[in-house]
Order: structure tokens, then C-alpha cells, then sequence
């Protein structure tokens, strides 16, 4: 019996890229340079990945949303934007940096001052 499978049996990461590639060179990621008049504006932002490395179903429910959020509005004719936030979980990507850390060289943050652990931070 031939398979009758559509789908790859592993991810096959080149096709996507291709397609990025596309979207890349088109400049369509900045909706400015979308074809059309387009005067209704929608932007969305994005929130950076989870500090903690554990994602989870939510993530990816949420993520999905937003970008059938987004690819709807610029179906409806509007200059969607879905853009990368900023932290919101930054306490928590400073909890996580303080205790490798600590872990690793026995160092709090009072010993190595502000402008060393924003600098730690910013590199994790």
C-alpha cells in the first residue's frame, strides 16, 4: 500500500527559510512598502521568548493568535505591523542571570554592580 503522507517526515528547514528569504528581499515585513493605499494602520507587539526556556502549549496558542491577528488586518487592507515588544518578564530574567551566577562564580549583583549585571543581563 503506497503512504498516502503529505507532510515530510522531518522538518525540512530550507524550504521555510526560502520563503523568509522572499519576504526579506520584498521589504513587505515594513508595511510601508506593501502595494496598495493603505491608510488604516494595526500594530501588534510581540513579546520577546520566555526567559525560563520552558515554553508551553500557551506560547504557541498565543503566538498564533497574534499572527492571524496581523495577517488578518493585512488581508483587510490595513499596514499591519507585528512587531517584537520588550521584556515583560524582566524580573524574572534578572532572577534567573543572579542565580547562574551565584551558581557559577558565588557572586550577588552588590558585588558587581550595577552597570556589570545589566551588562550580564543584556548578554543572557
Amino acid at each position: 500500500m503506497a503512504s498516502t503522507n503529505l507532510l515530510p517526515k522531518a522538518y525540512e528547514h530550507n524550504n521555510e527559510e526560502q520563503s523568509y528569504r522572499a519576504w526579506e528581499s520584498s521589504g513587505y515585513f515594513n508595511p510601508d512598502n506593501l502595494p496598495g493605499a493603505r491608510k488604516e494602520t494595526f500594530s501588534l507587539s510581540m513579546p520577546p521568548p520566555n526567559v525560563t526556556g520552558s515554553l508551553h502549549i500557551g506560547h504557541a496558542m498565543f503566538l498564533t493568535i497574534e499572527d492571524l491577528m496581523t495577517r488578518y488586518a493585512r488581508m483587510r487592507g490595513k499596514r499591519a505591523l507585528w512587531v517584537p515588544g520588550v521584556d515583560h518578564a524582566a524580573i524574572a530574567t534578572q532572577n534567573v542571570v543572579e542565580k547562574e551566577m551565584y551558581k557559577k562564580e558565588g557572586k550577588m549583583r552588590y558585588e558587581i554592580g550595577r552597570k556589570e549585571l545589566v551588562k550580564r543581563i543584556n548578554e543572557f
